[in-house]
């Protein structure tokens, strides 16, 4: 099997395990905590906390209701997504493998994850299961796929500031092939 093919196949593999961790979290919180009180697991600091109807918007229930526009956005940014790790798998395959190239595409993964997984309950459910808590600080009630999203974005901007070639920068944001 040639090499890209094996990295894609990692990939592949790696979001898709991903994903299905954050719909049976969902599903295990929908059976366990929907229509009950929240779950405290440490007071004063994080429960689980069905949020009734789901959350139709973004963040703090922003643009609330429209999922067309959510749908839309979310499958234009898996598309760049899986481009820049198109890109990342080129250089990986062709100038051979480093820790932050690999660091970077498992983390363009992980934020692939956190958008298939949130596109999979707008579509099927029209709106988000959320249910992790925050109790500490004023913090909307997320899910797994935005911790996904949340830490593979701050991951991706700290390597790109300091880890990541400027060379190889410049090949991974990229729309074209250049490798």
């Amino acid at each position: 099997m040639k090499k890209k093919t094996l990295l894609y196949l990692k990939m592949i593999a790696f979001v898709v395990i991903l994903v299905i961790l954050d719909q049976i979290s969902k599903f295990v919180a929908t059976a366990n905590l929907m229509g009950k009180s929240k779950y405290i697991v440490i007071k004063g600091v994080l429960s689980f906390n069905y949020l009734e109807g789901g959350n139709k918007g973004a963040a703090w229930g922003i643009f609330s209701g429209k999922i067309l526009m959510f749908v839309i956005i979310t499958i234009i940014a898996i598309v760049i997504i899986s481009i820049f790790m198109r890109n990342i798998t080129g250089i990986m395959c062709n100038e051979g493998k480093s820790a932050t190239l690999m660091v970077l595409q498992y983390t363009f993964g992980m934020l692939m994850a956190g958008a298939v997984g949130n596109l999979i309950d707008r579509v099927v459910n029209g709106s988000v299961v959320d249910f992790i808590c925050f109790e500490f600080i004023d913090f909307p009630i997320f899910n797994v796929a935005d911790c996904y999203v949340t830490v593979s974005c701050v991951l991706i901007v700290v390597m790109c500031l300091l880890k990541l070639k400027e060379e190889d920068f410049n090949k991974i944001f990229t729309i074209k092939k250049n490798y």
